[in-house]
């Protein structure tokens, strides 16, 4: 049985976010709704999460000393990694010590910081259909690899990065040096190795929001959300919606590989697991242990957001991932390099019938910086679609 505590007392329920970016954010104000105490921290101050959050920290969060003493001195209840960037062998040294819980588990954050640690654990651990992949450690390792077997086309990313930074596609050699560049100014932390995985030539990809919850039995039981098909443009999504159509046989292929993979990380909480998908084929391709950012989508789709779904999750809570109805998101992009930028045209995109914002106050815009969502809830998806990137474009970003 779940008891939660009143914030701000003695007998207060605390959660600590480790990144408080835009999805952070919206945890954050789940976990609040439930009267949760929450420790917002995040590497820059006034992070989005910081400015909804009860405290507000600012660290170095892959600093394992700063992590320890600041987890020591606030001691959280739940510790819940929202970002890749973090000194993950400390979790798992005070997670030993019982001193916290992380969520899901320190071992699944540690395991899913690195797209090393998943993809090894999702190939060749539970032996998951995946596309070729090879891990090199400097350019001449890179030709290497794709001249003895991946071939071109291929990806490159960086063994660490977020929303897609540093990955990019190699059409023919004239690419390969490009691309490694790239993937050297993109990655976070462990510089110097990337992935390079041999080219799916899918008809679709989607997210499967994949939750484990406990049962009224106490036990964990795990459910689905209906999947999510997104746009990604270099590795970043620009637009998603919900429900991705598919056949029956895919569907059951896709949460068949995305159970496994969720049971073998443990731990309670909401998972975004990534698969190419054609026809009734279904490969692996990554999973976050958190909210993702294609399923911004289900703040207008279902009666429970992801968010909801994570907080109500993580406290030991019962979770619907019901459809509430057909919807789409789109990114509003910075567009301009500046701080204080300040947003045009928001009453014309709320003039588009069925949508909603979602402005995510950023301190310092950059011009491929995510600002912003529009969400557009229709029966028809491609309707909704439309009217998601219809209302983003109407945003305008500008220095004030």
């Amino acid at each position: 049985m779940t008891t939660l505590g009143t914030p701000l007392s003695p007998t207060a329920t605390k959660v600590m976010l480790l990144g408080s970016g835009e999805l952070g954010k919206e945890v954050l104000i789940a976990l609040q709704r439930l009267g949760v105490e929450t420790i917002a921290v995040d590497r820059y101050d006034n992070a989005p999460g910081q400015q909804v959050a009860h405290h507000a920290r600012t660290i170095t969060m892959s600093d394992p000393a700063q992590l320890k003493a600041l987890i020591e001195a606030e001691r959280p209840m739940l510790v819940v990694p929202e970002i890749e960037a973090i000194a993950t062998p400390m979790l798992e040294q005070l997670e030993a010590q019982g001193l916290v819980r992380v969520i899901p588990t320190a071992r699944a954050a540690r395991l899913t910081m690195d797209r090393e640690g998943i993809r090894r654990l999702a190939a060749e651990t539970l032996r998951l259909p995946t596309s070729p992949y090879q891990f090199c450690d400097s350019l001449e390792e890179l030709q290497a690899a794709i001249d003895g077997g991946i071939g071109y086309p291929c990806i490159v990313k960086p063994v660490m990065s977020s929303s897609g930074k540093g990955q990019s596609k190699i059409d023919g050699p004239d690419d390969v040096r490009k691309a490694w560049d790239y993937a050297m100014a993109g990655g976070r932390v462990a510089k110097g190795r990337v992935i390079v995985e041999g080219f799916i030539d899918f008809d679709y990809e989607i997210t499967l929001l994949t939750v484990r919850a406990v049962d009224a039995r106490g036990g964990v039981q795990t459910h689905f959300c209906d999947p999510i098909g997104h746009v990604q443009v270099s590795g970043d999504y620009v637009e998603s919606w919900q429900p991705q159509p598919m056949s029956e046989a895919a569907l059951e292929r896709a949460r068949l590989i995305a159970e496994a993979v969720t049971d073998d990380l443990g731990g309670l909480g909401l998972f975004g697991v990534e698969l190419f998908v054609k026809g009734d084929q279904v490969w692996f391709s990554e999973v976050s242990p958190r909210p993702h950012d294609t399923g911004m989508v289900t703040m207008t789709t279902q009666w429970q957001n992801e968010f909801e779904l994570h907080a109500r999750a993580i406290l030991g809570l019962p979770v619907d991932t019901t459809l509430k109805s057909p919807g789409a998101s789109a990114v509003i992009y910075g567009g301009v390099d500046a701080q204080g930028i300040v947003f045009d045209g928001v009453e014309a995109a709320l003039s588009v019938p069925g949508t909603e914002l979602r402005l995510f106050g950023k301190p310092e815009s950059f011009v491929k910086r995510r600002m912003g969502v529009a969400l557009a809830r229709h029966d028809d998806v491609d309707v909704a679609r439309q009217r998601a990137k219809q209302a983003a474009a109407c945003v305008k970003p500008r220095a004030a």
